[in-house]
């Protein structure tokens, strides 16, 4: 089997909690179950990593407002995790500190009647943004990086936008994590509200430290020139293609090797419930061999 076109990184987004602007008050919480056999279908599959979308999906001992109805325990994270790490996986911890009316990617972190223009990204802010990271870095034990989302920020100024990173960037250095984002910028074709989005990545290129990851997504073409781009800057890159078309899918991660990119993050979108359980479980072993360059 020829590994010239594998990437060294192959990861997988799980969601202990995917509400977002969909949030139902009675849902129930991730499953378990279910995802123990997602982390055992992608060591299967030689997935190399695993970043785990927590948000308000768990119960935070340092901030327990945060609790929702559909909230699970924080030791079924714990549970998951461990079980990944033996399975030979990195855990990459998640959390999404995009501003945004919009889309309400952090509204996760909101507690009781607090209002989003509370300590817009003030001191307290952080503060409680730092609780949280330090709480998944000791039950998740992550080896290298953080994820901090950061996709579809619609409120902040490109100013406040690198900023932000740069303040999450710092704290995870002090930590001696690496920071991974979202990169907007080939997303959204035809569709006029990510042209904002995408000017805003474009920015933050100019502005960031060359150690931040970019993930640089978009689910139905391949934005060639965009992987060149930031690759050409110096970041490290990971593709974020679909997981419907393995032809799409397969020239991604060409145009990611061809550019000196480091790896490819799978993104179902799904919920961890039973419903979903045949879903996820059939998109990771269908996109698998594509990601160890057997497609």
């Amino acid at each position: 089997m020829s590994t010239t076109k594998r990437v060294p990184i192959r990861a997988f987004l799980l969601h202990v909690a995917f509400w977002g602007i969909r949030k139902r008050p009675w849902e129930k919480p991730f499953d378990l179950d279910v995802a123990m056999e997602v982390v055992e279908a992608l060591a299967e599959e030689q997935f190399t990593h695993v970043v785990i979308d927590c948000a308000d999906g768990v119960r935070y001992r340092s901030h327990p407002e945060l609790t929702r109805k559909n909230t699970a325990p924080m030791e079924h994270l714990e549970a998951l995790a461990a079980r990944a790490r033996t399975l030979g996986l990195d855990v990459i911890p998640k959390l999404n500190f995009a501003q945004s009316r919009w889309h309400r990617h952090n509204d996760w972190m909101l507690g009781p009647d607090e209002d989003w223009r509370q300590h817009f990204d003030d001191e307290q802010y952080f503060e409680k943004a730092f609780d949280l990271i330090d709480e998944l870095i000791e039950v998740c034990e992550p080896k290298r990086y953080f994820h901090i989302g950061m996709d579809e920020d619609h409120d902040r100024a490109y100013s406040q936008f690198v900023d932000a990173i740069k303040t999450l960037r710092a704290g995870l250095r002090k930590r001696k994590l690496g920071t991974i984002i979202w990169n907007d910028a080939g997303a959204g074709p035809g569709w006029n509200i990510a042209v904002h989005h995408r000017e805003k990545s474009l920015a933050a290129e100019q502005a960031l430290p060359k150690d931040v990851v970019h993930v640089l997504w978009q689910y139905r073409s391949v934005p060639t020139a965009d992987i060149e781009r930031v690759t050409g800057l110096g970041f490290p890159l990971w593709g974020a293609p679909g997981v419907r078309d393995l032809t799409q899918i397969a020239a991604f991660r060409d145009a990611v090797i061809d550019a000196g990119g480091r790896g490819l993050l799978m993104s179902t979108w799904l919920r961890t419930r039973p419903r979903t359980r045949k879903e996820l479980l059939d998109r990771i072993r269908a996109v698998g061999p594509v990601y160890r360059g057997e497609g």
